[in-house]
């Protein structure tokens, strides 16, 4: 089997993707970053664990390294490098800030923009003829571009025209993945995704990002003040792009299998999901009644409604927008097998969130009283 490689293995949609490749005897080496507090081995392990319902089992085919992604060589020993790189094989750059404010702005560029530099030094420098590069972007790189976002290189752009640093940041590393492109011939493609959500056939949701971070904070609003009603400043018929987990995984899978490969393809969802489904299933799900009121000021806000706004700033950005992405060369290599999300699917997503929350809740009264 192939050798696939991946940094920013312990992250979400990485870490899913290792679990697959290793039911399926891919020889994977994760490099993961370590903290003051947990080793590479712990972070990557604790991922897995997470994703098999703490049933995880060490794979012979998984091989974890500690690295420093904005380091010369990631501090990993040249021996070791070139050990990790002996033989051809596709790499996956997944690693990234999910940060998006101004104050943040310095880490965001190091990490998003000299972050992949790096890497792709590094994977010039050691891997072999055949190799392939992998960087994964986000959709959301289109910033407030008009029409729909297609599958080729933009230019890079002011702060204004970008809903936040983050965007900025995924759009001006795309452009240092082209430069690479045009003068060293790299072998590399980009790899846009959406607002990445739970598996979209079993409802399982291991992510709190997106709408499962403003899920979670309406849950906690109901939970301390239950059947309030509360507007939240947002357009109804605005739509949330939410590709399921299992979806993505499905795609990277087969681009694998896949030698000739466009240079840019939008992993999206085919159908949007309107805010106004996603304010009434938690209305449905929570004692709590959620009005979506694209016209709301701050000023006519009670103080439920302030709590919820405050905890808004990301997610807020994307609460009137109804973006088209092209998806011509995504289609040129793979014919959709049906697996997109709807309503009945994003509903049993944010039903399992929210149960897990509410599990979660239990288990810390259960340990506060004892």
């Amino acid at each position: 089997m192939k050798r696939i490689i991946i940094n920013g293995a312990n992250g979400y949609v990485a870490s899913n993707f290792i679990n697959e490749l290793l039911t399926r005897s891919y020889e994977v080496i994760a490099l993961v970053r370590a903290d003051h507090k947990y080793s590479a081995d712990d972070r990557m392990k604790k991922a897995l664990s997470e994703i098999n319902d703490c049933k995880y089992k060490k794979s012979e085919h998984l091989n974890v390294y500690s690295y420093s992604l904005l380091d010369q060589n990631f501090s990993i020993p040249e021996k070791q490098l070139e050990e990790i790189f002996s033989q051809e094989a596709d790499y996956f750059h997944f690693a990234a800030s999910l940060k998006y404010d101004l104050k943040s702005k310095d880490l965001i560029s190091s990490t998003n923009i000299d972050g992949v530099e790096n890497s792709l030094n590094v994977f010039s420098k050691f891997s072999k003829a055949g190799s392939r590069f992998f960087y994964i972007s986000t959709a959301y790189s289109c910033g407030k571009t008009k029409g729909p976002f297609e599958e080729r290189f933009y230019e890079n752009e002011e702060i204004s025209r970008f809903r936040n640093y983050y965007e900025q940041s995924k759009r001006f590393a795309e452009n240092v993945v082209k430069r690479y492109l045009d003068a060293n011939q790299l072998n590399g493609h980009i790899i846009r995704l959406s607002q990445v959500v739970g598996d979209n056939k079993t409802g399982i949701t291991k992510t709190d990002y997106g709408i499962f971070d403003f899920a979670k904070r309406v849950y906690n609003l109901a939970y301390r003040y239950p059947n309030e009603i509360v507007r939240v400043k947002v357009d109804p018929d605005s739509t949330q792009n939410l590709i399921p987990i299992d979806l993505v995984i499905s795609y990277l899978l087969r681009m694998l299998e896949i030698q000739q490969l466009p240079v840019i393809m939008n992993f999206i969802a085919k159908n949007s999901i309107k805010n106004g489904h996603i304010a009434d299933s938690l209305s449905s799900l929570l004692p709590i009644h959620i009005i979506p009121d694209k016209s709301l000021e701050h000023s006519q806000m009670n103080a439920f409604e302030r709590i919820i706004s405050i905890g808004m700033s990301f997610t807020s950005s994307y609460t009137d927008t109804n973006i088209l992405f092209d998806t011509k060369n995504l289609d040129s290599v793979i014919l959709s097998d049906g697996n997109q999300p709807t309503e009945q699917t994003v509903f049993r997503m944010l039903e399992y969130f929210i149960d897990n929350l509410s599990e979660k809740k239990k288990k810390t009264v259960y340990t506060s009283a004892s």
